[in-house]
């Protein structure tokens, strides 16, 4: 018993300092624990661009979209804008196709121009080889796609060279490609030797250099009639992301920082009313196993909100519905362990014998019930919407975090303070409803 009673004094002190941790850090405000609050709670700015797929081949076009998405989650990032959240679509549009989409969520950022221009005009990179054709008597240069474009740019770099006036050096950018990038780029240049391999930004050509030989290592020098300023805003840009396939900005929207801070107040006045209701049943109806529910609840919630400061998780108004049910899990979960206790005590077992039964013939209820709760959950974060995997992602936290709560907080509470023997009064105190047992 003095064990029990050990583990349970450890308990409440790490239960009181997590609840101080979650406390102070949200009361400091430059503590870097902070909750991370979604675009519904904080405010902010949502951009939808549509995504050009017309120049890239459907089986690229998935690639394609992972690539974008990266791109401007990087780019995002680059501007200092807290918890960016970028992701894809596919939605139906007014002609019966889809199209392909782009959503940016900015919390914290309320003016839609201001948005829209920290996430800029990123420029789209493309090598095209210069290809004579012939139109009637006169031969145009026609320039096709080779596939290498800037989804395999991992970055770019400024450097000077020889320039066409003798002692001057003249800005160079030097381009560096992924591997793959780098493979394709040597079959390109080794299969064109003699070709004009022109380098296109946002549609135009800024260098129409001629392939000496095959370049492998994934290397290529863009000499484009720049200045050094020039030069060092092209580097600049391409650092911050080559768009592989173009966008264009579709709509706009703000959410208020007023409907913000009100879905807050909401969702926390629903989590303390429900919890507190949940607190008086159990504590009314389960008396002293009701009572120690309580205070594992307590240490449970303070658990949550430091994990989920911890980690981060951006909170949502459906992360915060998440973590309210997750506590309705918990508490189910005692149910059935005080369910059975009150049967080893009908059946004539001392008080402290039934508590020991009771949690292990709840055991497999218990396990089973939350293994299906972890699937369930699983399968809606894979399978979800933005929306709905942030309410999956605190709800499978909050069931990994009340079966320790159930399991471990409230055995070790009720086996600190049930003697071995014990009278009426004690049968009484583990007894639920009107009745004794």
């Amino acid at each position: 018993m003095i064990r029990f009673r050990v583990l349970a004094a450890i308990a409440l002190i790490i239960g009181f300092l997590l609840a101080y941790f979650v406390w102070a850090s949200e009361a400091n405000l430059t503590s870097p624990y902070r909750f991370k609050l979604g675009l519904d709670l904080a405010g902010g700015t949502e951009l939808v661009y549509k995504a050009d797929m017309s120049q890239t081949p459907a089986n690229e076009r998935t690639d394609a979209l992972s690539a974008l998405q990266g791109v401007i989650d990087r780019r995002v990032n680059l501007f200092g804008v807290a918890e960016p959240l970028v992701q894809t679509e596919q939605a139906s549009a007014l002609s019966g196709t889809t199209e392909d989409r782009l959503i940016v969520d900015l919390p914290g950022v309320t003016d839609i121009n201001a948005a829209v221009a920290a996430l800029g005009q990123t420029p789209t990179l493309e090598f095209r080889l210069a290809t004579p054709i012939t139109v009637g008597t006169t031969t145009q240069i026609a320039y096709a796609p080779t596939g290498l474009d800037g989804r395999y740019l991992t970055g770019a770099t400024l450097g000077f060279g020889s320039g066409a006036t003798a002692g001057l050096s003249a800005p160079q950018v030097i381009l560096n490609f992924n591997d793959a990038g780098a493979s394709l780029f040597e079959k390109i240049t080794g299969e064109n030797v003699g070709r004009t391999l022109a380098i296109f930004l946002d549609g135009q050509p800024i260098s129409e250099p001629t392939i000496q030989e095959a370049i492998p290592g994934g290397h290529a020098t863009i000499t484009g009639k720049f200045t050094a300023p020039e030069a060092r805003d092209l580097v600049r840009n391409l650092n911050f992301g080559a768009l592989p396939v173009p966008i264009t900005l579709e709509s706009s929207s703000a959410v208020g920082p007023t409907l913000g801070a009100a879905a807050i107040i909401a969702g926390v006045t629903a989590g303390i009313i429900g919890f507190a209701i949940v607190a008086l049943f159990m504590i009314a109806w389960y008396r002293l196993p009701g009572l120690v529910a309580a205070v594992a609840l307590v240490e449970y919630v303070a658990f949550m909100l430091a994990l989920i400061k911890v980690i981060p998780v951006t909170l949502t108004a459906s992360g915060i519905a998440g973590l309210i049910i997750s506590v309705g899990m918990a508490v189910d979960a005692n149910v059935l362990i005080f369910e059975r206790t009150k049967e080893e005590l009908r059946e004539g077992k001392s008080p402290r014998e039934a508590v020991h039964i009771g949690f292990q013939r709840a055991w497999t209820g218990i396990r089973d019930g939350h293994l299906t709760m972890l699937i369930s959950g699983a399968i809606l974060f894979w399978l979800g919407t933005s929306l709905v995997q942030g309410f999956a992602l605190i709800f499978v936290l909050g069931v990994l975090a009340s079966f320790i709560s159930a399991v471990s907080l409230s055995r070790v509470f009720l086996l600190a303070i049930v003697p071995e023997q014990g009278g009426g009064v004690w049968r009484f105190l583990l007894g639920s409803g009107a009745r004794n047992s």
